[in-house]
């Protein structure tokens, strides 16, 4: 009697293992219902070359270097020809479409804008330049916080109220204290080992939370409806700006902003369907 019941079970478990493998064969991965090449983005965030000193965390005189100079000169070439090995055939930076940057490219290989420090001009069209490409394509755009404005700035001042990066929450100040070392490590290292190691994964992640913390924390929730009408709309609106020159899988896409908007991007394209997410750090194996 023991062993017929053994035998039951045993017999009751293969085919509960059987039904079971036969369940897992039909679950496919999400990946596999869409296609497998995908046009691939590479995002160089970076500081601004020029300071325009827009950033709320402003660098002090002694800790900004200056690109046309040596050392820096020299790092920037490297940093160019580094780049240069994901061979995009697309070029897109932190410019408005009034910036006019196609047109400012051509002007560039005439010879102008040679001495302006700004990464738009020193990486951008320099690349686009030297890679022969005729078009650069400026994808950053205006907030949703702006149309808001123009519509009610009674309503947003009313929501923007105190949102001036000088909260007391104690994360605040660990943000500010982070940012400021970052600027003062700037001219002690190389350019592009620097520029490695602020596109890391793990880099992007706390550049992407430090919009989490401090006036995120209004009452009210103002703080979640600033950012989301503010800065993480604008995101939202280059990344729809990033699909529109998009022209199919075959695409390496390259995009030049400034590093807040490099963690936020990197987050929408690694979660897009459509885009392969290539590593900064790992531009030779892509």
């Amino acid at each position: 009697m023991k062993i017929k019941i053994w035998f039951i079970t045993l017999s009751i478990a293969i085919l509960f293992s059987c039904t079971s493998n036969k369940k897992e064969g039909i679950l496919k991965s999400p990946s596999e219902y869409f296609p497998e090449e995908r046009a691939k983005i590479l995002v160089v965030g970076t500081f601004h070359f020029a300071y325009p000193d827009l950033d709320a965390v402003k660098s002090n005189e002694d800790d900004r270097i200056d690109v046309l100079k040596e050392p820096k000169k020299s790092e920037v070439t490297e940093l160019v020809n580094y780049i240069k090995k994901f061979k995009p055939n697309k070029i897109a930076i932190e410019a408005t479409e009034s910036w006019n940057a196609t047109e400012k490219l051509a002007r560039y290989k005439q010879g102008e804008f040679k001495n302006n420090r700004d990464e738009r001009y020193q990486i951008g069209m320099r690349l686009a330049s030297e890679l022969n490409l005729d078009t650069l394509y400026g994808i950053d755009v205006n907030a949703l916080a702006d149309d808001l404005e123009k519509i009610d700035s009674s309503y947003t001042a009313t929501l923007f109220k105190d949102f001036d990066f000088k909260s007391d929450d104690p994360y605040n100040k660990m943000v500010f204290d982070w940012i400021e070392a970052e600027n003062k490590v700037i001219p002690k290292v190389n350019l592009l080992n620097y520029l490695k190691h602020t596109n890391s994964r793990e880099y992007h992640q706390y550049d992407y939370g430090v919009y989490l913390v401090g006036d995120f924390k209004l009452p009210n929730a103002r703080g979640a409806d600033i950012l989301s009408v503010w800065w993480y709309n604008r995101n939202l609106r280059i990344f729809r700006k990033l699909q529109e020159i998009t022209g199919g899988s075959e695409d390496r896409i390259l995009l030049i902003f400034g590093n807040g908007h490099a963690a936020i991007l990197r987050s929408l394209i690694e979660a897009s369907p459509e885009y392969e997410f290539i590593e900064f750090d790992d531009i030779s194996n892509n």
